[in-house]
């Protein structure tokens, strides 16, 4: 049974970077976000604005026992493996894990009536650009099984509505970043991969230099470009997102972007001006499954949702992204 006279959000992977992010954000505006993690990848100590359920998405008695004690009105799905490179080596991880367990998921979905979900998903649906920015029209053509894996659960979640009326609103983010300003949660991964907080582990001493993963790619320096959006943004999205669901019940797809790409060489130099010192790299050769450019046209989310970055320029995402790991790490 509830355990709360709040509305109740499930939100799988709510451990993890984003989804401890969208758990704040819920609960700031008035739910109880519950969160479904297995903590393999997320932390505990993120689960910081309502209880967590321990489980596995890929476990449907585990999942079918949350919703029976918590009774959720809708769902935020963050739960997958999202290691780009790891996916190329191991795609039977990522096929099994991501589609499999997000199709137990919509499954007991159904089995008790939850109509609303909201998913994570990427703009590695893409492929490699046809034209930059990218729109929601943009051909999907993914180029790494991670990329392919969430493409199969919009399809998945798609065949849903028509068989089952479950109505969701895709969300393809692009690189997310930072920190939450208040300095309560920000970005722990193991492995980490991500490009901000690898400088700042050099920056902190914690590595020597990082490795850049190409440098003859057709760009202004050679290095890769993507457009990098704050993770609080992110988390208003995905508030957005369900306000939007519940009042019109009208499944949608949205890219989540800043609208400005910024090279690796480029992000280390603004990095550099934040913190105040030098950041060492070297180069090393390219990583399967990269694009060289990914910039996103969220016009489409700013239109229907109404939401717009509210930290749209870079030096201020890494400005939080430091004052967390620069405290906490």
């Amino acid at each position: 049974m509830k355990k709360s006279g709040l509305k109740t959000i499930l939100v799988t992977g709510g451990g993890g970077y984003i989804g401890s992010h969208a758990c704040k954000a819920l609960a700031d505006a008035g739910y109880l976000p519950i969160t479904y993690d297995n903590f393999v990848y997320g932390h505990q100590s993120a689960v910081q604005w309502g209880p967590y359920y321990e489980g596995d998405i890929c476990d449907r008695n585990s999942l079918a026992e949350a919703f029976e004690l918590y009774q959720p009105e809708a769902v935020l799905h963050f739960a997958a493996y999202a290691y780009v490179g790891e996916s190329v080596i191991n795609p039977g991880k990522y096929y099994r894990n991501n589609v499999v367990g997000s199709l137990t998921l919509l499954e007991v979905m159904r089995d008790y009536g939850v109509k609303k979900i909201i998913f994570s998903s990427t703009c590695a649906t893409y492929g490699l650009p046809a034209y930059s920015p990218i729109d929601e029209v943009h051909s999907q053509r993914p180029i790494s099984p991670y990329g392919a894996s969430k493409l199969m659960i919009e399809r998945i979640i798609s065949d849903f509505e028509v068989a089952h009326d479950i109505k969701s609103i895709s969300l393809r983010y692009f690189n997310a970043a930072g920190a939450d300003p208040a300095g309560k949660i920000g970005e722990d991964h193991n492995p980490e991969t991500h490009l901000i907080p690898l400088l700042f582990n050099v920056a902190l001493g914690r590595t020597p230099a990082i490795t850049i993963f190409g440098s003859d790619y057709e760009t202004s320096d050679g290095t890769c470009i993507r457009d990098y959006i704050h993770v609080a943004d992110l988390a208003d999205a995905h508030l957005k997102a369900l306000l939007f669901l519940e009042e019109n019940m009208q499944s949608q797809s949205f890219n989540l972007g800043g609208g400005r790409g910024y090279s690796v060489i480029e992000v280390i130099r603004e990095a550099e001006a934040v913190i105040g010192k030098k950041i060492q790299f070297n180069f090393g050769a390219r990583r399967e499954g990269d694009a060289p450019i990914l910039v996103a046209n969220s016009n489409k989310a700013k239109e229907m949702l109404s939401w717009a970055p509210n930290f749209p320029e870079l030096k201020d995402i890494l400005r939080t992204s430091w004052k967390w790991h620069s405290k906490n790490l």
